[in-house]
């Protein structure tokens, strides 16, 4: 059966609730760890990316043998649908919350969930800018569900 999208949702919610208690993100109490603007938040999620993304998506984003492109969106990257010849990603990309359930639950390919809340949406906004894409406050999961990728 399928996963929809309010179960996704709710696991993704449980998942960042867990990653607080855990100290693994920002409780809002400390605001050195979470970014308070769209391009602080873009740094770190370059960082991020190059540690964790880079060796599979390419440094810049362009895809390789290992992983597709997620810069370009004028070259195929982040497809509403997944291409027939991808074995993970089952789901559309309408939004980018679309992309960050996947992300979360997939990303990096070699331990997925790891990272916090924080790394993972500091990523897609570095991925966001990188596809011109600039916002006027940090990106979180209320603003996510609310941004359509451009087709």
């Amino acid at each position: 059966m399928p996963i929809s999208r309010v179960t996704l949702g709710l696991a993704i919610q449980l998942m960042v609730c867990a990653a607080c208690s855990n100290g693994n993100d920002n409780d809002g109490t400390d605001n050195a760890k979470n970014p308070q603007t769209f391009a602080a938040q873009v740094a770190l999620g370059q960082s991020v990316y190059g540690e964790y993304c880079a060796q599979c998506h390419g440094d810049s984003g362009q895809g390789t043998d290992k992983a597709p492109r997620v810069v370009g969106l004028d070259e195929g990257a982040l497809p509403l649908n997944p291409p027939d010849t991808r074995k993970v990603r089952k789901e559309q990309f309408v939004t980018v919350a679309d992309v960050a359930n996947f992300v979360v639950m997939n990303m990096p390919a070699n331990d997925p969930g790891s990272l916090s809340m924080r790394e993972y949406l500091a990523v897609l906004a570095f991925d966001l800018k990188a596809n011109g894409i600039t916002l006027e406050q940090p990106l979180d999961m209320d603003l996510a569900e609310t941004l359509t990728i451009p087709r």
